[in-house]
Order: C-alpha cells, then structure tokens, then sequence
C-alpha cells in the first residue's frame, strides 16, 4: 500500500468512525485532496510534483499548530493558496539549487568541492532561503544589500527612501530569523 492510498484508508476510515482528532483536515481531504492534485497538475504540467504539493498541502495542514479553521467557507480555495505557497517554495528552491550547480560546473574540476560537501551547500542554501521567505519585502531586501552587496545602513536607507533606524529594524528582523534557524539547526544535531 502507498503512503497515498494509506493515508486515504486513514482518513476514511477514521473520519468514519468520527475519532480522528482532526476531522476538519480528514473531511478537506476526501473531499478535495483529487481536485488539488489535478488543480497543480494543470497549473504545474508534472504529475509527480502535483501529487508530492498536494500530499505536502495536507501534511502542512495537519503539522500546523493552528489545524484548520473551522469557518472554511471555501475549502478549495484555502487549499490552493496553501499549496500555490508550497509551489513557490519548491521552485524557488530548484532555483537557488540550479544557480549554485551552474556555479559548480563553471569551477576547475581540482577546486570543485566534494560531493559531501556539495550536499551541505545545498542544505544551507535551502535553509537561508526559507528564512528568508520568512522576512517582510523590505527586511529581506535590506538584509541582502548588506550581506551580499556590503551597503552600510545609510547606504540602504538613502537606496530605499527609508531612515536610518527603519532600516536597523530590518536588519534586527533578519539576524533574528538568523539566529533562529541557527538555534533550530543547534537542536538537530
């Protein structure tokens, strides 16, 4: 049995016998779980990726702290923002990871790193960007500029028409989120 048709057979049978904790969640998934996965399946044009976005759309769900709310009056449409966010993701992450391997190919063989190596990279390039999804526009924007560009405060305050302390309070958003991840990661290990 594939973890699909399990956690069908899950939710089915448990929303049926009215014991499962999260009958909201399980009721979206019967329900609506077919629609979202041909919805991302025309949107995306790959099935393998619409039907991971679709099961993530539901882990998501019933990982979230929060569960579901319980005046959903358009289901489909909640799902499908949740997994138009998850899509986003995804493909920002192919990105970064496509722009770092085009890096790679373009560095002499006896400096490229090790496949190990490699592997880290890659983690902590998907890491960063997921803090970095986390981060307002503007503090995301200022965070970059400093790190990636080496502009001072001022310099990011006077490119932005923001003031000085505006900026700073980016930039302590960002290094917190930084440090966060940092701590998570900490835990992990």
């Amino acid at each position: 049995m594939n973890s699909h048709s399990y956690l069908s057979y899950t939710v089915q049978s448990t929303s049926s016998a009215n014991r499962h904790p999260n009958q909201a969640i399980a009721q979206l998934y019967s329900h609506h779980h077919g629609w979202l996965q041909r919805w991302l399946h025309k949107r995306l044009g790959n099935a393998a990726d619409a039907g991971d976005l679709a099961q993530d759309t539901f882990v998501r769900l019933l990982s979230s702290a929060s569960g579901v709310p319980l005046n959903v009056t358009t289901p489909r449409a909640y799902l499908a923002t949740i997994a138009n966010r998850l899509s986003i993701n995804l493909y920002r992450r192919r990105s970064l990871e496509q722009a770092y391997l085009t890096l790679l190919a373009q560095t002499p063989e006896d400096l490229a790193p090790s496949p190990e190596h490699q592997a880290l990279v890659l983690e902590a390039l998907d890491e960063i960007d997921q803090v970095l999804a986390r981060l307002p526009a503007r503090s995301r924007q200022a965070f970059l500029m400093a790190q990636l560009e080496g502009c001072t405060q001022e310099e990011i305050a006077r490119r932005l028409s923001l003031s000085v302390r505006s900026v700073q309070r980016y930039l302590a958003r960002a290094f917190e989120e930084c440090i966060m991840l940092a701590s998570q990661g900490a835990l992990h290990e």
